[in-house]
């Protein structure tokens, strides 16, 4: 996708670059800064938040930024277990009332719902070729009982 593209706005639909932004905001949120008190990106922490205002940032400039902060999660989520995703996640030093597991499901969603913007974004920017919703899923990753 070119800079242009990823700098487009329609209405009050934020760039795809802001949603990239975005994304690596809540990873360094909920699996970096709130867990283990790192913050890689000052700068993604201030400008990308919730509820912050419209920017046009570039896009290649927050794909790096993602990829440094998703690389930078890896080994916190290679080490969680039951009891790990069990624990309350502080928020500003305190007990919030949100596990490990459930910031995961939230971002999780926050993903596919954003995933869903960013189709849309280049749906109207007349992008062809883009993915489906699921796919063959059913041939590529079908569901797979727990073996004892």
């Amino acid at each position: 996708m070119s800079e242009d593209a990823g700098a487009r706005h329609f209405g009050q639909m934020n760039s795809i670059g802001w949603i990239v932004g975005h994304l690596a905001w809540q990873e360094q949120r909920y699996l970096l800064h709130r867990p283990q008190g790192i913050m890689l990106r000052e700068d993604i922490q201030r400008d990308f938040a919730s509820g912050g205002p419209m920017s046009t940032p570039s896009l290649a400039d927050m794909r790096m930024a993602w990829r440094k902060i998703t690389k930078a999660t890896d080994p916190f989520l290679d080490q969680l277990t039951t009891p790990k995703l069990l624990v309350d996640l502080p928020l500003n030093g305190k007990k919030s009332g949100q596990t490990q597991g459930s910031a995961i499901r939230r971002l999780t969603y926050h993903y596919w719902f954003h995933i869903g913007e960013i189709l849309a974004i280049r749906q109207q920017l007349g992008e062809k070729g883009l993915p489906e919703y699921v796919g063959s899923i059913e041939a590529k990753a079908p569901y797979r009982p727990e073996r004892d």
